[in-house]
């Protein structure tokens, strides 16, 4: 029974890690571009929803109705602003703009909030149980699953079952005829740097939730992401939640084995997997 309860927490944990990961996917999957900032982003989110705790007095899930909507304008943008200059047929422009990004948000956080490490605290709800059969189920970690479900499942209505999601798909295929048939792919690009952004502040707040936070751990995150995105299939939404939990899983069995080999057993489960598939378990464009 312990190692059922230990495969659903990898689980559940999976989905956290399938929101890191979603939004890189999208934005990869729309402009094929590779953002080395995202992780630092997600910090980013998470240090906004502890400004709007501290000084609102909301509650960490009801800063989501504060900080949702300003990373989706900070996600537009910047990239109508910044990273629109950088796309083209070369892919390190991009990757060198967001490697500085990371840089500067990482040290810039450092100077206003300082090293320390933060938390947020949801109270009761992050000790609430709920269960089912012979096993516990936190309710927290259930609420960041069905979450990640629900944005998932989004999304990919909105790919398929409508005109912006017509136009996602357009442009990926091939941005210059999506142009010459009038679609604007400044837009399309901005919208979809914004509705990643969006996913990244929602991973923020429950991050910050489960565990402490500070300006460094913004690499270890997009880390988490990439082994997702790249475990479950470039530019598959369903592939990046199976990914999530593939990790989730490894990570979990391997604290179960042993404390010290939880980040390890992630990292090993992703190796043998690209090694077996390198293009992941579902390869799918967005298209």
């Amino acid at each position: 029974m312990d190692w059922i309860n230990t495969v659903l927490q990898g689980v559940l944990l999976g989905g956290l890690y399938a929101m890191f990961a979603v939004g890189l996917s999208l934005i990869f999957g729309v402009m094929r571009l590779v953002n080395i900032a995202h992780g630092d982003f997600i910090v980013l989110a998470s240090y906004l929803a502890l400004v709007v705790v501290s000084h609102f007095g909301l509650s960490p899930l009801a800063s989501l109705a504060v900080v949702v909507p300003i990373m989706f304008i900070l996600g537009y943008v910047l990239q109508r602003v910044l990273l629109n200059r950088t796309l083209g047929n070369d892919i390190l422009p991009p990757l060198l703009v967001t490697f500085g990004l990371s840089i500067i948000l990482q040290n810039g956080l450092m100077q206003v909030f300082s090293a320390d490490s933060q938390k947020l605290s949801q109270g009761e709800l992050e000790v609430a149980s709920v269960s089912i059969g012979s096993l516990s189920v936190g309710v927290m970690p259930l609420i960041v699953f069905c979450t990640a479900v629900v944005i998932i499942g989004g999304l990919q209505l909105l790919f398929y079952k409508s005109s912006i999601g017509r136009a996602f798909r357009a442009t990926s295929d091939d941005q210059h005829t999506a142009q010459l048939m009038g679609i604007n792919n400044a837009r399309i690009f901005g919208i979809a740097m914004a509705l990643a952004m969006a996913v990244v502040s929602i991973a923020a707040v429950f991050l910050s939730i489960r565990t402490s936070f500070d300006p460094t751990v913004g690499p270890a995150r997009l880390l988490y992401g990439f082994e997702a995105v790249i475990i479950g299939g470039l530019g598959s939404l369903w592939g990046t939640l199976a990914g999530g939990v593939i990790l989730g899983v490894a990570q979990a069995v391997g604290a179960k084995i042993d404390p010290g080999w939880q980040i390890l057993a992630g990292h090993l489960v992703f190796l043998a997997i690209l090694v077996v598939r390198p293009r992941g378990l579902f390869p799918r464009s967005v298209d």
